[in-house]
């Protein structure tokens, strides 16, 4: 294991320091030097030596294994995707459906984890059904758990397809309790966990999740469209692949006799030849995150979220982010009095300071890493007038 400090502001490992204060990890996250150094590596072999000379799908199987062990599943559960919305679609598309079914998720999701489920709802007549956002009674934005129970209890509910931490409140969801209602009354239950897998702890077994979507370009610092997919063994067989090409099925190197038998394991899902120096650079990614230890990161984004909603407090803001024990993460969305000052606040630390935040759904969003320091914390703080 890496000691944690050794990242922190260290501008070698991470060359984004060098130039910005960047807090918008929840969108598209630098990557790291070890990162571009996989991916310049495998730009040097496919120039140089095409194939003959490397070892890149030995390495993807590593890979597997790696990013299996992150979320405490077996390799043979995971597949390699382009993105999150191709995950869900996986879902969406290769389940069996009857007419009148339901679907349930929350009416703050990213569009990723809605038109999957809205096409399902299009072409074969299930229901869509939305469990809207809520203000508690401290002024933060989150959708009940109680509610998300309370649609998933109607007969016809078959799935739940929810995101772990919602990309514009921060909420991380209890997916233990919604797991464990689901197994126990038959319901498939599906994540999204582009916002939380890397830097939150995610356990598919404990949580009882059935399928998980995560493309790795945000909390995993990869490179855009190298994704992961997990489906649980048991549910692999009942799960048709979206698209079939050469390496769904058991034997993707027999040319002659077609045996069109698909594989049976999460291999499956994977149709063709990969994004090999994508999942080059999120080998690099995962395995400095794994040197260090999800406990650890999560813990160190606690406290960097912890400093700067003290700060935003003190400066007049509004926290709409849940930041209880069970519901933070590492996204901190604020407000203003005069929500008309927003993109001017957003413009004004990107031009003048070289500040990257975000806006979204009408908030300013703030979502560092764990090798980001307390003094960028700071500096960010006194950019923000007061209210």
């Amino acid at each position: 294991m890496t000691d944690i400090r050794h990242y922190i502001g260290n501008a070698d490992e991470f060359p984004i320091l060098r130039q910005w204060d960047f807090f918008n990890h929840a969108g598209v996250a630098p990557v790291s030097h070890a990162c571009a150094e996989a991916l310049r590596r495998f730009a040097g072999q496919a120039e140089g030596s095409v194939y003959l000379q490397s070892n890149w799908y030995v390495d993807i199987e590593k890979l597997r294994a790696s990013t299996a062990k992150l979320i405490n599943a077996h390799r043979d559960e995971i597949a390699f995707v382009k993105n999150t919305s191709e995950g869900i679609s996986i879902v969406a598309n290769g389940i069996e459906w009857q007419w009148g079914d339901r679907i349930i998720s929350t009416a703050v999701e990213y569009p990723a984890n809605i038109y999957p489920w809205m096409e399902v709802a299009r072409a074969r007549g299930a229901k869509l059904v939305l469990v809207p956002e809520q203000t508690d009674e401290n002024g933060r934005r989150h959708v009940p758990l109680a509610r998300i129970l309370e649609a998933a209890s109607d007969p016809q509910a078959k799935v739940v397809s929810i995101s772990h931490v919602e990309f514009a409140s921060g909420q991380r969801h209890d997916l233990a309790r919604i797991g464990e209602f689901c197994r126990a009354n038959d319901k498939l239950f599906c994540v999204d966990a582009i916002q939380s897998v890397g830097v939150l702890p995610v356990d598919v077994e404990e949580m009882k999740i059935d399928f998980l979507s995560a493309d790795g370009h945000k909390w995993l610092m990869g490179p855009e469209g190298a994704g992961i997919f997990y489906c649980r063994r048991s549910l692999i067989e009942r799960t048709r692949p979206v698209m079939v090409g050469w390496m769904n099925v058991i034997d993707a190197q027999e040319y002659g006799n077609y045996d069109y038998t698909l594989r049976s394991d999460a291999g499956r899902f994977e149709c063709g030849s990969h994004n090999v120096a994508g999942l080059m650079g999120l080998k690099a990614s995962l395995e400095l995150l794994g040197g260090v230890g999800t406990g650890k990161v999560a813990q160190r984004i606690r406290d960097l979220t912890d400093r700067l909603v003290d700060g935003l407090l003190a400066k007049g803001y509004h926290v709409v982010s849940p930041r209880d024990k069970w519901q933070w993460s590492a996204i901190v969305s604020f407000t203003c009095k005069d929500p008309t000052q927003h993109e001017p606040i957003f413009k004004m630390l990107r031009k003048d300071h070289k500040t990257e935040i975000a806006l979204r759904e009408g908030r300013l969003r703030v979502s560092p890493h764990f090798y980001n320091t307390d003094e960028q914390i700071d500096r960010l703080l006194n950019r923000l007038p007061e209210e």
